[in-house]
């Protein structure tokens, strides 16, 4: 697929173009232009012309009525969607299918209706003023939009975190310039022309491909026209975003990384937790921010958990690549480090051998480690991988201890039949979202972010409506 900019309402490819790779089989998969400084500015332009024009008049009925176009359209061309999110990926069919695209009609659908619930909030009171004495007067707040929003999305979940942005920005009525990754566009693309075809004004919806640092990312979050900025990604690059835009003070939303935790208590259903447990663990080769990577197990039944998670992990069979080569690396430097660092391997930890197509790809097994004490950099660090370590507890003091001895903090599991434990312990688990019993049960209207190194803010619902709205409080003396 050949990706293009979306600026001002037309398609261009200014800059120079880049290799895509399927991570399936290592082979070329297609081609993105690299947006100049100058492509940037258009688009940001754009965003004001929008702002200034049509889309900065348009009603909230007019804005949700897009955002169903948009969910429509989507919709109409699903599985066009579907092979440019598995081609971008190698993820499996069945994931993009079932999760990617249906999340994403369903984000602009969600955000239209939540504009219908927001009236604006009235009350009348007699107080104390600088005006000269006391007055009655009617005091009501209104919203109104940020103005030019950038939206950084990543690779692992490209069409979903995107939508997930762009939805809301949208529904409040600001102008956007999203960059999806470099290494992902091909969704991206299709969605600019699904929003071009929903007639959506131009210069509302503006597209820019490219790298991050020294590119198109770091024009973007850098740009004096920006009025906010929200990005999901890698904390390391969430801090190089932050340096860049304090120059001009620019608001910022970050869903950032995760050394997500699972706790498992003895009283658990011993094969739901297995089961969930690998599924939080392998789902998308454990590229997602909300995989577990730390696994703690009350001592009575740690022997019994670890031999069948470990079973789960050799039983796996459709899962998809790395995202490239260089991340492939990545993951394979941790499974060499976890043995130097003295782990066990109880399954994995090394390149699968498939016979066909996929050995030229960028594949790692699903690995389970024990046996590392908790100052391992393989338990500390991010690995973003189908791997986790499992390490035994005795008290429920002790598992919130080691739970919560990360520098992140996004997610959490908490598996146990004691209903008054798990409504005790997962208050206390400092992370932004602590599932019990099940992972990854999302409903769209609940705040979803992170602590600590894994984000600032949170999205979801009314909250990514209070992000990129801004508060306004009118008083009338009467």
């Amino acid at each position: 697929m050949k990706a293009e900019h979306y600026v001002g309402g037309m398609f261009r490819s200014d800059g120079e173009e880049y290799p895509l790779v399927d991570p399936v089989d290592g082979s070329e998969s297609g081609t993105a232009p690299e947006a100049t400084r100058e492509v940037v500015d258009d688009a940001v332009r754009a965003g004001r012309a929008a702002l200034a024009g049509a889309w900065g008049a348009a009603t909230f009925e007019e804005r949700a009525a897009v955002l169903r176009r948009i969910a429509d359209g989507i919709e109409a061309r699903f599985e066009e969607f579907v092979d440019a999110e598995t081609g971008d990926t190698g993820k499996p069919r069945e994931l993009a299918s079932t999760v990617d695209i249906p999340r994403a009609i369903g984000n602009f659908r969600a955000y239209a209706d939540l504009l219908y619930g927001r009236p604006e909030r009235a009350y009348t009171t007699a107080v104390p003023g600088w005006s000269g004495g006391t007055g009655q007067a009617l005091n009501y707040t209104v919203r109104r939009p940020l103005g030019v929003v950038a939206i950084i999305s990543p690779w692992n979940l490209p069409l979903l975190l995107l939508t997930w942005k762009v939805a809301p920005a949208l529904a409040a009525g600001n102008a956007v310039v999203a960059k999806p990754s470099e290494e992902t566009p091909s969704t991206a693309t299709l969605l600019a022309s699904v929003i071009h075809e929903a007639e959506l004004p131009p210069g509302a919806f503006n597209l820019v491909h490219g790298h991050g640092a020294g590119a198109a990312g770091e024009f973007l979050t850098g740009h004096p026209g920006v009025d906010a900025i929200a990005f999901t990604g890698e904390s390391a690059t969430g801090a190089a975003i932050m340096r860049n835009a304090a120059d001009h003070v620019t608001p910022l939303s970050f869903e950032l990384g995760g050394k997500n935790p699972a706790i498992v208590f003895a009283d658990a259903d011993l094969e739901a937790a297995v089961a969930g447990t690998a599924r939080s663990t392998f789902t998308h080769s454990g590229q997602i921010c909300l995989c577990t990577e730390r696994v703690y197990v009350e001592r009575p039944v740690f022997d019994e958990f670890v031999a069948a998670l470990g079973e789960r992990a050799r039983a796996q069979a459709d899962y998809g690549p790395m995202i490239s080569a260089a991340h492939r690396d990545k993951v394979l430097s941790y499974y060499r480090l976890a043995r130097e660092e003295g782990a066990t391997v109880v399954a994995g930890g090394g390149v699968p051998a498939f016979g066909d197509r996929r050995d030229s790809g960028f594949h790692v097994e699903p690995t389970v480690l024990t046996g590392l004490p908790e100052t391992a950099r393989t338990v500390r660090e991010e690995i973003f991988g189908p791997v986790c370590h499992v390490a035994p507890f005795d008290t429920e003091e002790e598992a919130l201890s080691l739970a919560n001895a990360s520098p992140y903090g996004l997610a959490a599991t908490v598996w146990t039949r004691d209903l008054s434990r798990a409504h005790r312990v997962a208050p206390r688990v400092e992370t932004g979202i602590v599932w019990v019993n099940c992972w990854n049960l999302r409903d769209l209207r609940t705040p979803f972010g992170g602590v600590k190194a894994s984000g600032i803010g949170r999205e979801g619902g009314e909250y990514s409506l209070d992000f990129f709205s801004e508060p306004v409080n009118i008083c009338i003396q009467i």
